[in-house]
């Protein structure tokens, strides 16, 4: 586990820990399983191509689970997951890493809470932005 960030020790432009995540076809058929989304084209590849897709795609709400994952494995036990909020532009494939990044815009104190802003995304393995988004987390201070 990663050490517990503080609201002191953060600051704008600083990035949050990449997460990387392999979406595998097993990976799709869980997540299709768990969420309800049996649309074909996240799991039968001759119907993702017979629609004109390359391949099967990763579900858009996978890939904003993996946003909140990422910020919740960053603010560890002692900070909170507030809000996260994204668009589906772009589709990530089966068998592809999706890579979530974060970084801060802003952090502020606002009813008793030490609150920091970030744009976050998931991006394919050649750097382009498929989930753009924005999130707020409550981080503890070290002043307790």
């Amino acid at each position: 586990m990663a050490e517990q960030p503080y609201f002191e020790d953060v600051g704008e432009g600083q990035e949050a820990p990449a997460l990387t995540q392999r979406c595998d076809s097993q990976r799709l058929v869980m997540w299709a399983a768990g969420s309800g989304d049996f649309y074909q084209i996240h799991y039968d590849k001759d119907f993702a191509q017979a629609t004109g897709l390359p391949d099967r795609i990763v579900h858009g709400a996978l890939k904003h689970a993996l946003l909140g994952r990422m910020l919740h494995e960053w603010v560890g036990e002692g900070g909170r997951v507030r809000r996260v909020a994204c668009q589906y532009r772009g589709m990530d494939l089966v068998d592809k890493d999706v890579i979530c990044k974060g970084v801060i815009t802003r952090k502020y104190r606002e009813d008793g809470q030490n609150l920091v802003e970030l744009d976050v995304w998931t991006e394919d393995p050649q750097g382009q932005k498929t989930t753009p988004g924005t999130a707020v987390v409550a981080l503890p201070s070290r002043g307790g």
